[in-house]
């Protein structure tokens, strides 16, 4: 009985042991995989991580070049501002020219028109001088003949003068002059002797001596 009892034991007793050492290689292999499994995790954790500060670096730089960005747009406003008011001003100058152009036009076409206008009382001006001058040289001809008859009629009057002092010569013509009635000097001879024309409205012109 106790033989039997003592096998029994022992047999529990293995069967225990067996089971331990089971249960110990199924924990041993489960640490394992649990080890294995945590390193991964780690190895994915570290990963991640890595991951996550190359992201946030590169999202740190987009988050610089955005800043720059915004910089950069905001300084184009400004430039795009001013260069609105700056077109805004040249427009006003451009329309305020476009104004004082129209306005030399017009005062160009109607100096231009003056100048038509000056030039042809120039013309008429130039013609009425030349006429004036021609007329001009005409008379001084004529006053230089008429100087020259002048000059000869009283030297021919002097000696006629002398020739009436003289009673002898006085004598001489009044019986000359009444033997001979027709021969009596009329205007015309005078005038034919002045070498002068004398017209019938007047006017007179002043007749080259031959």
């Amino acid at each position: 009985m106790k033989n039997n009892l003592l096998a029994a034991v022992i047999l529990v007793c293995i069967a225990l042991v067996i089971s331990l050492i089971l249960i110990k290689r199924n924990d041993d292999a489960q640490q394992q995989n649990d080890a294995n499994a945590i390193a991964d995790y780690s190895n994915q954790l570290s990963s991640a991580q890595t991951t996550i500060a190359i992201r946030e670096g590169t999202i740190a730089v987009f988050s610089n070049n955005l800043d720059e960005c915004a910089s950069a747009g905001a300084v184009l406003s400004n430039q795009l501002s001013e260069a609105r008011s700056a077109i805004v001003l040249d427009t006003q100058q451009i329309t305020n020219l476009s104004g004082q152009v129209a306005e030399v036009t017009s005062e160009n076409q109607t100096l231009e028109a003056q100048v038509v206008v000056l030039t042809n009382q120039v013309a008429d001006l130039a013609g009425q001088i030349a006429a004036t001058k021609a007329n001009l040289e005409q008379a001084n001809k004529e006053y230089a003949l008429l100087e020259d008859r002048l000059r000869r009629d009283v030297a021919e009057r002097l000696v006629v003068q002398r020739e009436f002092d003289n009673p002898v010569e006085l004598q001489a013509q009044l019986k000359k002059l009444r033997k001979n009635p027709a021969e009596a000097i009329s205007a015309e001879d005078i005038y034919s002797g002045l070498d002068v024309e004398v017209n019938s409205n007047g006017s007179f012109h002043v007749v080259s001596p031959n």
